[in-house]
């Protein structure tokens, strides 16, 4: 196992310079930030010297190898925009941000493990038949539109949840104001994750109950409740770490379009107005950041998966 990890770390490194190589050619292709800056109010000296400051007006591989320095010295940057640094930018947006993932990621898995367990032992029944109908459509429905239509049931016509931020402006705050704020979004990036997932283990879940040593301990008489949630729950969990360890990344990327239409004070919401307003080194650290979560996810998807499975060992080959 420690071979494979550090086999996997070795990997991942010029993984990761091949994600910053493409993102910053990417970047740099858009334009100049300094454009948005353009104006009757602004010279083009004036223009042309910050360019010169920021090294903008070097080639981009040179402006790469410029941001790779100052990173192999802990230093991300400062924001172009606001001359915050980068670093404590990301800092600060980071528990919301983590917050709610991780809020979003167990309700999902309480939503979809039991509800895909339930499918497939009711295989074919009409029971089934509502919870892949079900799966369909919280798979199908665009994020967007369920945050709109959440926010107009919950907030303009019943006015029992806030809409925006994370806090109420003016409020005491507390848990509760927290988790008030958290329910819609939650909802959002939970039901999408869920609808996909019920499917995927639902999948396992019938595989595994067509499996010899299962018809064997019925045949022996133990208990079908025991069968399924001790013998085949247990033999499933290969699969449901596989959904776990796909959803980070898929929350880390949805997290930005979520909180931004509930104005939710993180990651997304920061990188939306960085997109905007080309601030590049503001980029580069959410690109970093989100290349190393998926890298770090796929690792540790790997190590959960022989602590969940002993038969599963990774000798460091292939």
């Amino acid at each position: 196992m420690t071979r494979y990890i550090l086999k996997r770390l070795l990997i991942a490194i010029p993984t990761l310079v091949g994600i910053t190589i493409i993102d910053y050619a990417i970047m740099c292709f858009a334009g100049s930030p300094l454009e948005m800056l353009q104006g009757a109010r602004i010279s083009e000296e004036a223009i042309a010297a910050r360019e010169a400051a920021l090294g903008l007006d070097q080639p981009f591989y040179i402006q790469y190898f410029m941001w790779v320095g100052e990173l192999l010295k802990g230093n991300l940057g400062v924001s172009i925009k606001n001359y915050q640094p980068v670093a404590e930018m990301i800092g600060s947006r980071l528990g919301p941000t983590l917050l709610l993932m991780g809020a979003s990621l167990i309700v999902s898995l309480i939503l979809s493990v039991p509800a895909g367990i339930y499918s497939a032992v009711h295989q074919y029944t009409k029971r089934d038949y509502a919870v892949v109908t079900a799966s369909f459509f919280g798979s199908s429905i665009p994020g967007f539109f369920l945050a709109l239509v959440l926010v107009y049931i919950f907030t303009v016509r019943l006015g029992l949840l806030p809409s925006t931020g994370m806090e109420t402006l003016g409020g005491s705050g507390g848990a509760l104001d927290v988790a008030a704020h958290m329910v819609m979004p939650v909802l959002v990036l939970s039901v999408s994750m869920a609808g996909s997932n019920i499917r995927y283990i639902r999948s396992a879940v019938l595989e595994i109950l067509g499996q010899d040593y299962l018809r064997t301990a019925r045949a022996k008489g133990i208990g079908r409740r025991r069968v399924i949630w001790r013998h085949a729950l247990a033999n499933a969990l290969v699969p449901i770490v596989t959904v776990i360890g796909m959803q980070i990344p898929l929350l880390f990327g949805g997290a930005v379009i979520v909180e931004q239409l509930f104005s939710w004070p993180g990651l997304g919401l920061m990188t939306m107005s960085a997109i905007l307003s080309r601030d590049y080194p503001v980029i580069m650290g959410v690109c970093l950041l989100s290349a190393v979560v998926v890298l770090g996810a796929n690792l540790l998807t790997d190590i959960l998966y022989a602590l969940v499975n002993p038969a599963i060992r990774y000798d460091g080959q292939g």
